[in-house]
């Protein structure tokens, strides 16, 4: 299990579509994960969000278990 004080950060990205590939890459091979999504929209939202790019409004941290990390990162590297 997958808990804050085990886990490392894999990847981040703004990319959904990348977002998916990684998260794919990690299933296939057997890798637990865990995805953390932040709104950057809504980090604005005292200021607006005119001029934000929509596609990129999200970020996507991908979490693996630190026993996991070393593999997930050469996987990922390809």
């Amino acid at each position: 299990m997958i808990m804050p004080w085990n886990r490392r950060e894999a990847a981040v990205t703004m990319d959904l579509k990348q977002q998916a590939e990684i998260r794919d890459i990690l299933a296939s091979h057997g890798i637990e994960y865990q995805v953390k999504t932040t709104s950057l929209a809504r980090r604005r939202g005292q200021t607006g969000s005119l001029g934000l790019d929509l596609a990129y409004a999200y970020e996507y941290k991908i979490y693996v278990h630190q026993k996991d990390y070393a593999q997930a990162s050469r996987l990922l590297q390809k």
